[in-house]
């Protein structure tokens, strides 16, 4: 029986076979909505998950992939696209940018983002899992490849600490699920 991926999952399984990657995407019944979640799906560390984030920069989406225990810093993102300020962007703005929705974003394709940022805290992993396109598929690359196909330029762009949790692993509500 062959499996067919939602039309999202599909844009990004058709992009990973033209650019020849070295990846693979699989499938979570249980969904992996948040950074926590996705941990816990694949059975890696928080770290190793990267967030999808988008901010709207004076106006312009610019996408910074992030470790799941990490929160992205709106003034990094800002300084370093020469933006005057920059904000989380709202579900609506998130989808029109990337084409997929907020629990779902992947980091690649993203023909109307022309400014991707990979955290150089990610490059420290053998592999790292970002979403594909739907709440329940994950994508398992090599940091380095991941930056290959997102276009994305390394640097630092997450605010200090890594998050302190209380309760349920996860609690990141202050930052969207992009993933």
């Amino acid at each position: 029986m062959v499996s067919v991926w939602p039309e999202p999952v599909e844009r990004v399984a058709s992009f990973l076979r033209e650019a020849g990657a070295e990846a693979r995407i699989e499938e979570f019944a249980e969904g992996t909505p948040t950074a926590a979640d996705a941990a816990a799906a694949v059975g890696c560390g928080l770290d190793q998950i990267v967030k999808s984030l988008v901010f709207v920069c004076d106006g312009r989406p610019v996408v910074a992939l992030v470790p799941g225990d990490r929160r992205g810093d709106p003034r990094k993102v800002a300084q370093a696209v020469g933006a005057s300020e920059a904000r989380i962007a709202k579900a609506d703005e998130v989808e029109g940018a990337t084409g997929f929705t907020p629990g779902a974003v992947a980091p690649f394709p993203l023909p109307k983002v022309e400014t991707i940022y990979l955290d150089r805290l990610l490059l420290g992993h053998p592999i790292v899992w970002a979403g594909a396109g739907s709440e329940n598929h994950l994508v398992g690359l090599a940091p380095t490849e991941l930056a290959r196909l997102a276009r994305a330029q390394t640097m630092d762009v997450v605010q200090a600490d890594p998050y302190h949790f209380r309760g349920r692993l996860g609690g990141d509500e202050a930052e969207p699920k992009e993933r």
